[in-house]
């Protein structure tokens, strides 16, 4: 029998990698809560499967999804910010979990973010104890251990700093706005290149069972950043006005590096 990589949503970063995970060999089945994304998702080579998580229940064939999975990549962010009913995200995860029970994965990525270290001050690593500031933040703490205290699977969790890629940077979002604080802040960002590219080694090397900062080794501070983005983009500049001297945090990659020295694919500039 055939043995798939799993990705639980297919959205910005998980259609991409299911792509290449395909490119390199790999058969994958994939999940979108879109029936009209089900033809491009085929047309990418994945199986793919209509399934979406509410907290009350698991909607679409989510035991034949599973079905001969050996790794699953759980890539559903928290959805609680913004407008519209907010559900809970920690709820959705204890439903895919005892939908888990029925399955024989051995193997589970969770991607999740850096935004469970809260309001962290200085250097912060995969040792650090996360003290998430956001609901989101607390959720997502919340179901990292839900999957990582289970011992009938071996989980990896990817933390990743701020996503950018493709119809994604955060300068479009600041380009001339007044009176930004935190320019004095180191700016944590991971490139989508790199989020697959550290996934797929992850995969390659059985690297199981780990908790893995994903963020780019540089970090210049977000005035320094932003404008110098704005200027490339011919983009009105963000001005900071940012006097507060608080020590803002600093993501450190430290496990990554155990993974055969994963070299980084693409800079944030």
């Amino acid at each position: 029998m055939t043995k798939y990589i799993g990705i639980l949503g297919c959205g910005w970063l998980g259609l991409p990698l299911g792509t290449s995970l395909i490119e390199q060999g790999y058969s994958v089945k994939g999940t979108t809560t879109s029936k009209e994304k089900i033809p491009l998702l085929r047309e990418k080579g994945i199986e793919a499967y209509h399934i979406t998580l509410t907290e009350n229940e698991v909607q679409g064939p989510i035991d034949e999804f599973l079905q001969a999975i050996s790794i699953l990549i759980i890539d559903i962010p928290p959805k609680l910010r913004g407008k519209g009913p907010k559900e809970s995200y920690i709820a959705k995860m204890q439903l895919l979990k005892k939908a888990l029970k029925n399955a024989t994965i051995k193997n589970i990525l969770f991607i999740s973010s850096t935004a469970v270290y809260g309001d962290a001050e200085g250097t912060v690593n995969e040792k650090t104890v996360p003290v998430p500031s956001t609901l989101s933040g607390k959720q997502l703490v919340q179901s990292e251990n839900l999957f990582k205290e289970d011992c009938s699977f071996s989980t990896t969790i990817i933390r990743f700093g701020g996503l950018i890629g493709p119809n994604r940077h955060p300068i479009s979002m600041l380009a001339g706005k007044e009176n930004l604080e935190g320019g004095s802040a180191p700016v944590n960002l991971i490139h989508l290149d790199d989020c697959i590219g550290i996934i797929a080694s992850i995969i390659e090397n059985n690297h199981f069972g780990d908790v893995i900062n994903a963020v780019y080794p540089e970090h210049p501070t977000k005035k320094q950043y932003y404008t110098n983005e704005a200027i490339k983009r011919n983009l009105p500049i963000p001005h900071y006005s940012d006097t507060n001297q608080k020590k803002y945090k600093k993501i450190k990659t430290c496990s990554i590096f155990l993974i055969k020295n994963y070299d980084f694919l693409t800079t944030i500039n």
